[in-house]
């Protein structure tokens, strides 16, 4: 494999010498630099047009550039000839003899994660160099180093260095690619740190059609979160598969859980409608009153709920449980 900062003592006539000799001429105008690497991307173009023979000088060209490209007032405009000679070297590796896949597959993830400023590669443009074998070899690879950085914990403040955010980019191209859900779930769960990242999870294998591996990550954030940040559309998510799959318990359960978290009207009524439908309301109803009696702020919560219900009940013909409930907070207030 090529490395950067060797080729000034490359003969003028070949492309990544002569890109390598424009770039050291610091005396010379950037305009006048910057003419003289466009139209060696344009030879290059050219070259790789007529025909095979031209991968070896793009990826050379690839790597002056992109080494080029890390640092300076002109490090934008470097990096953008650096992708389109990326996009060249990829089309130079789809004509001609077959490449190795796994070699091709190694400079590739080298190239992104072995620079400050790595390049965008275009996965999608590799694949038919690549190959079915080259492929699996680079997501093998990719997934081993990106499964060995740390999870980033809830409420933690996670370390993002220059290999975390090179792997981070790789593997989310990669499952782009391929519109691998696993792919993206080891993606999003390596940073935890906060409710939203559990239900941006547990919606992308919603999406998937995996509702149990969905609801499992509704909990797992509900436990992390403790009822907090995100927990309102975490449990709304995990109520909604839960009763697509005829999981009427682990709805109720999930209901229950919230309002105790965070016992308001509105939690309430929605433990009431999912409890209502499966039929069990009246024993919920009974169990989670008991337990926000005993809170230190019960009774400003139970006022809260018999309001409520009084309000709704039809013309004042309110139930037993909610007349008795009214004259013991009552009693209580006097």
């Amino acid at each position: 494999m090529g490395r950067v900062g060797v080729r000034l003592d490359v003969a003028v006539d070949a492309l990544p010498g002569r890109a390598a000799a424009a770039l050291a001429r610091v005396d010379v105008p950037w305009q006048a630099r910057w003419d003289e690497l466009a139209s060696l991307v344009a030879e290059l173009s050219d070259l790789v047009r007529g025909g095979p023979g031209a991968r070896v000088v793009a990826r050379e060209l690839a790597e002056v550039l992109v080494g080029a490209a890390q640092g300076g007032a002109q490090r934008a405009a470097v990096a953008g000839l650096a992708d389109r000679v990326l996009d060249l070297h990829a089309v130079a590796c789809a004509s001609g003899p077959a490449v190795d896949g796994r070699e091709l597959a190694t400079w590739l993830l080298w190239l992104q994660t072995g620079f400050a400023e790595p390049p965008e590669v275009r996965l999608a443009a590799y694949a038919p160099a690549l190959g079915e074998d080259g492929l699996a070899f680079y997501r093998a690879e990719a997934v081993a180093r990106f499964e060995r950085l740390p999870v980033i914990g809830f409420g933690r403040t996670g370390r993002y260095d220059r290999e975390r955010w090179a792997l981070l980019r790789v593997v989310e191209e990669l499952a782009e690619h391929t519109g691998d859900v696993d792919l993206q779930v080891l993606v999003l769960s390596r940073d935890l740190s906060s409710g939203w990242h559990y239900l941006q999870v547990a919606t992308v294998l919603r999406d998937a059609g995996r509702s149990a591996e969905a609801v499992a990550w509704v909990e797992r954030g509900l436990a992390a979160t403790g009822g907090r940040g995100a927990a309102t559309r975490l449990v709304d998510l995990g109520v909604d598969e839960c009763l697509r799959a005829g999981w009427a318990d682990r709805a109720v359960a999930l209901r229950r859980r919230a309002f105790l978290a965070h016992p308001t009207w509105e939690s309430y009524t929605r433990l009431r409608s999912v409890a209502s439908a499966s039929g069990g309301w009246p024993s919920v109803r009974e169990e989670v009153l008991g337990l926000v009696a005993e809170a230190e702020d019960g009774d400003d919560v139970l006022r809260r709920v018999v309001e409520g219900e009084w309000a709704e009940a039809p013309d004042g013909r309110a139930p037993e449980w909610l007349r008795r409930l009214r004259a013991e907070l009552a009693l209580r207030e006097r």
